[in-house]
């Protein structure tokens, strides 16, 4: 598999700083030793650029009605996103796509579905990333990103919101345990599959995530994956964009991912969001951002090297 690692040091999306060095954390992690000791080719196409909060004005482009902040900027940026993303699939690449906060994934999204083929999307998250302008409490994108890439309310004019190739019945979020009123209600009026954190305490999270994936598959040409590290619990990834107590565990993440490495011929991108290194401890989220990456594009824990041997003890 040869994948194209593209960086979006973005926090325009988020109230709290710091997810924008998320990418140089995971990467200094070790993020590319990791995918070539499975095989992987790994390009790093360097990062997006983005402008700098401070030197903008966070509601010069307003929605009627609602709000959203660094709207026009986000847009820019999104868009760019969204070309490098297509001009990797395009090249026959698999983009791995750093974050940075969750609005980029707006941008990743639209990049994979730009070949105007059918398109499921697995969002593993804590919340529902599914407010409008309209019922957002914060105004920050980051929280609106599904609704974004449905092409809901405000955003049904945006052509870097809404993907046609993108069905509600091909989407698929894992992992929920932080949604806001008028949030919940939208996604019960929706065809989004909602699986909470009850559901994976329940059912395990191997069968939550294999009919997450069964459903992002049925009858779509390709497969996108966003993955939010704040869908961990905080006493395993402590350094994230939003914390919320009561996350999935180290080895249910793993399974997770390499439940999505077994549809990774149909896996057309992958996300890696809000890392925040300023409040992480000793960069273990970045490290266990690449430990995901790594399963996700096939890593076992009785994966052999090539040419070599199993495990010895």
């Amino acid at each position: 598999m040869d994948v194209r690692v593209l960086g979006v040091p973005m926090d325009l999306g988020a109230d709290r700083r710091g997810v924008d060095m998320g990418p140089s954390a995971i990467r200094y992690a070790g993020l590319a030793a990791q995918l070539e000791a499975i095989g992987a080719s790994c390009t790093d196409g360097g990062d997006i650029s983005v402008p700098r909060p401070e030197e903008r004005d966070p509601d010069a482009a307003g929605f009627d009605g609602g709000r959203a902040k660094f709207h026009r900027e986000t847009r820019a940026v999104c868009a760019d996103v969204r070309d490098a993303v297509s001009r990797a699939v395009d090249g026959g690449e698999t983009p791995l796509v750093l974050g940075g906060d969750h609005s980029i994934a707006i941008g990743s999204v639209a990049g994979a579905a730009a070949s105007d083929e059918s398109l499921g999307v697995v969002w593993f998250d804590a919340h529902g990333d599914f407010n409008t302008p309209a019922t957002t409490p914060s105004g920050n994108i980051h929280g609106m990103a599904l609704s974004a890439v449905l092409g809901h309310a405000a955003f049904g004019g945006e052509a870097w919101g809404l993907e046609p190739a993108v069905s509600e019945a091909n989407v698929a979020l894992v992992g929920v345990r932080d949604v806001d009123d008028q949030e919940r209600e939208l996604l019960r009026e929706s065809d989004v599959a909602v699986y909470t954190m009850s559901d994976i305490d329940a059912r395990g999270a191997p069968a939550v995530t294999a009919e997450a994936l069964e459903r992002a598959t049925e009858d779509t040409d390709g497969l996108h994956v966003s993955l939010d590290l704040d869908w961990l619990d905080p006493t395993e990834a402590p350094g994230v964009g939003t914390p919320v107590r009561g996350g999935v565990s180290y080895r249910e993440a793993h399974s997770a991912m390499e439940a999505v490495a077994d549809h990774r011929d149909r896996l057309r991108s992958l996300d890696l969001v809000e890392v925040n290194p300023v409040l992480d401890d000793h960069n273990q989220t970045a490290k266990l951002a690449c430990e995901l990456a790594a399963s996700a594009f096939g890593k076992r824990v009785l994966w052999a090297p090539r040419g070599g041997q199993g495990s010895r003890r």
